[in-house]
């Protein structure tokens, strides 16, 4: 007998290629969406939740301003509120009166003491 590797003849390979595949096992659906439900889940806690409760905050504020209270609406004008209905705020600035929506406030302005 010769101990020396021999090289594999045609056949033998045409045998070795020819055989069947051994087929893997379907990847699980929930693996494979895996990284797109861990994205949604970061953006949704880092990002939607923070901001819908800055909004929630925020419609609390609107909606307990009351005559008086000194505001800056979104177009930069600061006033004190003179009337307030179910809408709108008749707002005073600098002798003049008008009338803004209750989204249109930004922020409460905090009053000085005199």
């Amino acid at each position: 007998m010769n101990d020396t590797p021999q090289a594999a003849t045609a056949t033998e390979i045409q045998n070795v290629e020819g055989a069947p595949e051994v087929s893997a096992s379907a990847p699980n659906p929930i693996m494979q969406f895996l990284p797109f439900i861990l994205i949604f889940a970061i953006l949704y806690f880092m990002m939607i939740r923070p901001q819908q409760r800055k909004e929630k905050e925020r419609r609390k504020m609107i909606e307990s301003l009351r005559a008086g209270a000194r505001v800056v609406c979104a177009n930069g004008i600061i006033g004190d509120i003179v009337e307030a209905s179910e809408k709108t705020f008749i707002v005073e600035s600098a002798g003049s009166k008008f009338e803004v929506l209750r989204s249109s406030v930004l922020e409460v302005v905090p009053q000085a003491a005199n």
